[in-house]
């Protein structure tokens, strides 16, 4: 039988020190392979396996699409591209993002899960919003090891707290205790390694693979929903996993319901300020067109431009107002006035 040697490991924002201190007390000789995925920048240079390697214990880089898994090494993410694990296997990608980033840490989580069962063990540590919950989820409910950084240690709590009020997690740790966790979890022999695969994760993984959402029904992995992606405006199908609800688009982008809100709550500011944009073109536009009359002595042409103009003007500074009270929302943000009772 197998062990509990697939470690996957989910980071945000406050995440690479909390990696930094969980790498360093592991293992030179650690007998698991470790995947990474934290979240950068699609320019951001993967500087990540370098700093890893200065620890001086098991060797780090970024993957490359088909590379064989081997135990004692760490595989990193990319910039721009998600994680996936298959048989044996890692697959690097440009898969549709999800949770609005690519790499993500579902895609990750999920191929795991699909791939290795009740072997793997899915941390998450340190981020924003709730990338990663979905995912150690379906970690758990293939019999792994759901592992969260206590909120209290993290830098950025959201990630974990999202994952606890979500999944029934085996461990809440301060991260100077996770290293010591994994190489406990991953000398454990299993005595039953079966592996149960379900059709829709296995969409869910072709599709972060670059698979084509409507040759593999994506449509049906859920039920069709009033909203639209805020990336490209596809058809969003809402997805419930148990307690767990999210929402996937016909050309593969993903969400969480806070992700969602975010990313619609940032879609409103960029239409309002689109459409502020274009209401000063027009301002400008009509007062010289009324100059123009002027000139070539119409006045009482130039006299109603001038007086749209002065309309248009008044709705600017409407439109401004609005703007100024727009708040760019998140679950964070309302359970922090939830508790201050406003």
């Amino acid at each position: 039988m197998g062990k509990r040697n697939i470690v996957v490991i989910g980071a945000s924002a406050g995440g690479f020190d909390a990696l930094k201190t969980i790498i360093k007390g592991l293992p030179p000789d650690l007998d698991a392979s470790i995947f990474i995925v934290w979240h950068m920048g699609t320019d951001t240079r993967g500087i990540l396996p370098e700093v890893l390697n200065k620890l001086d214990t098991i060797y780090a880089a970024n993957a490359y699409d088909n590379e064989p898994i081997k135990s004692n090494r760490i595989y990193v993410a990319p910039p721009d591209h998600h994680l996936l694990i298959e048989d044996g296997l890692v697959r690097v990608t440009k898969g549709p993002k999800e949770n609005r980033f690519r790499p993500a840490i579902d895609p990750l989580f999920r191929s795991a899960a699909y791939t290795y069962g009740n072997r793997v063990t899915g941390i998450i540590l340190s981020g924003g919003l709730d990338d990663g919950t979905a995912g150690l989820w379906r970690i758990k409910n293939t019999g792994g090891i759901a592992v969260v950084q206590d909120p209290q240690d993290a830098e950025v709590s959201s990630m974990p707290e999202n994952a606890l009020r979500i999944v029934k997690v085996d461990y809440c740790l301060p991260v100077d205790e996770i290293a010591d966790l994994i190489v406990k979890l991953s000398s454990e022999e299993l005595t039953d390694d079966t592996v149960l695969k379900d059709k829709k994760t296995k969409i869910e993984i072709d599709i972060a693979a670059g698979a084509s959402p409507f040759d593999r029904n994506s449509l049906d992995l859920g039920i069709l929903s009033p909203y639209t992606c805020p990336e490209c405006h596809g058809i969003l199908s809402k997805i419930v996993d148990g307690k767990l609800t999210r929402f996937r688009c016909h050309t593969g982008h993903a969400y969480s319901p806070d992700t969602l809100i975010a990313a619609l709550t940032q879609k409103i500011e960029d239409s309002l300020y689109s459409a502020m944009r274009g209401m000063d073109e027009s301002v400008f536009l009509m007062n010289h067109t009324g100059d123009h009359y002027a000139e070539v002595n119409q006045p009482k042409l130039a006299a109603i431009y001038f007086k749209k103009a002065k309309e248009t003007e008044q709705r600017v500074k409407l439109l401004k107002s609005i703007l100024y009270h727009h708040e760019q929302l998140s679950r964070g943000k309302i359970m922090e006035e939830a508790e201050k009772g406003t």
